[in-house]
């Protein structure tokens, strides 16, 4: 056999290895964007149920303390700018942003609600008030998934040479579900009477 044959044979065989390689990476790559993409988008699902179903306790938990407390109109306001702010935030920004406020008035309901002994020993309210704790909860575990979702797929697109195949591909950098203020959303409101 002719030795520039065989020369000829070993770099494109060189070549079609490197290239299946090449492949195989991008194949893999775009395999695992997709799933981190999926996973961020269902946990984004589950912050949003759960932002819904607090959405869905807050006019009641309003008419029972202004039930007791009908000259606090400004903190029943906040509240209920807050909750549609929650219901129409599109995005993990909107939200954050809508979050730090919901917090914010759903504390001050709360700082209400302690002048009123009568209401605090309520066993409507203080259901309310327990199926508002545990959806919090839920919220928070939510979110640090979500978070942590974020956090996979961001640092997968930025990290060479995945960024020029992802930013090819249509994979952006998703937000994270923060607020301006974590002490408000570190820790839910709670109120033991």
């Amino acid at each position: 056999m002719d030795t520039g044959l065989v020369t000829t044979l070993i770099v494109v065989g060189v070549v079609v290895v490197v290239l299946v390689i090449i492949g195989i990476y991008l194949w893999v790559t775009y395999k695992s964007l997709v799933t981190l993409k999926t996973r961020v988008d269902d946990a984004w699902g589950d912050i949003s149920r759960q932002l819904e179903r607090r959405a869905e306790l807050i006019p009641t938990i309003v008419d029972t303390v202004q039930g007791y407390a009908t000259h606090e109109k400004s903190v029943f306001e906040a509240v209920t700018k807050a909750r549609a702010e929650t219901l129409t935030a599109g995005d993990a920004g909107s939200a954050s942003a809508a979050e730090g406020h919901m917090q914010k008035a759903l504390k001050s309901v709360f700082s209400v609600a302690e002048g009123y002994p009568q209401l605090q020993s309520s066993q409507g309210f203080l259901q309310l008030q327990s199926e508002l704790v545990d959806t919090e909860d839920k919220i928070q575990s939510a979110r640090r998934s979500y978070n942590g979702g974020v956090r996979e797929l961001n640092t997968k697109i930025r990290v060479f040479p995945n960024s020029a195949f992802a930013k090819n591909r249509g994979f952006t950098e998703a937000t994270f579900f923060e607020t301006a203020e974590p002490a408000a959303i570190a820790e839910p409101p709670r109120v033991q009477f």
